[in-house]
């Protein structure tokens, strides 16, 4: 028996209380009246709708600022508060969440896009919210409170209806200990990832930098790239795994969204994201495929090796021509007049095959350290719901 069997069995025998989040906590809202130029030269910490997406606990020490004037009426986050985002292109990446794990040092404010989640009586831990709102049994309630077309939001009156368990502070603080485990290793071979990823991008850069000047002339992306945006489809028309009836890849803002029964692209292309926090971001596909309006569609005016122009959009980093804002946007005709040197064809060829095989190396999750990682991430997730798994206390 288990460190956390013998407290459930001492504790809670009879089953753990579980309550509605409307009964222990309050929805508290972003940010509110900012404008684009808030977001471009900033005083103050705020929690962007990417931070809260990536991370279990809130990174408070992230280089995000916005304007908030002396007086202005603004909510700030508390310790304990779990931020929420609040709307996503696809129902299983909705209503993400990250948690406050410690006391901020400064002002820290919440992007609009979110809310947070604060409790009014301290039904439980901070270290212990940010496994529960990842939990399957929570994430499968959450998906339920979001519904819509286009975009998918979350309903805040449905997800304040969402039942949790809360158990003993003493059960609570043992599952964070054995969690925390999973997720410390996990963030050690994430930066070890991270660390060759950084070696890849240092030669794929110097690679493509090289070749450019030797050989490239000079042109506007627009001059090298068709590039138009995909098409929209409702949400209910997505199916999570390929069927007979809707066979199709649907790619997104993100990458894969899911799958169709038609398609809107046949051969090799490249998409871009145009919307949210990670706009700029590149993909590419072959075959045929559906490309929704969320991402910008990639294909060739000039002869165009696909690995070469793959890596070499990824290392243009057009995020950094996105909109300062909230929730930031990617304009296709600003994008077009980026310049780039473009390359004879033969040596793209070159210099895409060289690439694909060191993108491999760092990035294909069925060998090295992407699997390994893998590997931990579904150990953890298997830990975690089976731990967050709770018999109800009747009555």
């Amino acid at each position: 028996m288990s460190r956390i069997d013998e407290l459930v069995q001492e504790l809670c025998p009879d089953g753990v209380e579980f309550v509605t989040l409307e009964s222990v906590a309050k929805t508290v809202p972003g940010l509110t009246g900012k404008t684009k130029a808030d977001f471009s030269d900033g005083n103050a910490r705020y929690v962007t709708y990417k931070n809260a997406f990536s991370n279990l606990a809130v990174d408070d020490a992230a280089t995000d600022f916005v304007k908030v004037e002396q007086g202005e009426r603004q909510n700030l986050l508390r310790l304990g508060d779990v931020v929420i985002t609040g709307s996503s292109e696809n129902v299983d990446e909705v209503g993400m969440s990250s948690v406050v794990t410690r006391e901020p040092l400064e002002p820290l404010y919440l992007n609009s896009f979110c809310f947070a989640l604060r409790f009014e009586r301290p039904a439980l831990l901070p270290e212990f919210s940010k496994h529960l709102f990842r939990g399957e049994a929570t994430r499968k309630q959450i998906r339920k409170a979001a519904s819509g077309v286009t975009r998918i939001n979350v309903s805040k009156p449905r997800f304040m209806k969402i039942r949790i368990p809360v158990p003993p502070l003493e059960v609570q603080r043992e599952i964070v200990r054995v969690l925390d485990k999973f997720t410390q290793l996990e963030a050690e071979l994430e930066a070890e990832l991270e660390a060759r990823r950084a070696q890849y991008d240092h030669y794929r850069r110097k690679l493509l930098d090289s070749g450019d000047a030797e050989s490239g002339r000079m042109l506007p992306l627009g001059e090298i790239f068709e590039m138009r945006a995909g098409t929209h489809i409702k949400a209910a028309e997505i199916s999570d795994e390929p069927t007979e009836d809707k066979p199709y890849p649907c790619y997104g803002g993100n990458g894969l969204r899911g799958y169709v029964s038609s398609y809107n692209y046949d051969g090799s292309v490249i998409f871009v994201g145009r919307q949210g926090a990670l706009c700029g971001n590149v993909h590419r596909a072959d075959g045929k495929i559906y490309a929704t309006e969320h991402a910008v569609v990639v294909t060739p005016k000039v002869p165009v090796d696909m690995s070469w122009a793959f890596h070499k959009l990824t290392e243009m980093d057009l995020n950094q021509y996105k909109t300062k804002s909230a929730q930031p946007g990617l304009a296709v005709g600003r994008v077009k007049q980026v310049e780039a040197q473009y390359v004879p064809v033969d040596d793209q060829r070159r210099d895409g095959e060289v690439l694909d095989k060191l993108d491999g190396l760092v990035n294909d999750i069925s060998i090295g350290l992407p699997a390994e990682l893998t590997a931990r991430r579904k150990q953890y997730e298997h830990y975690r719901d089976r731990l967050l798994t709770f018999k109800e206390a009747a009555g």
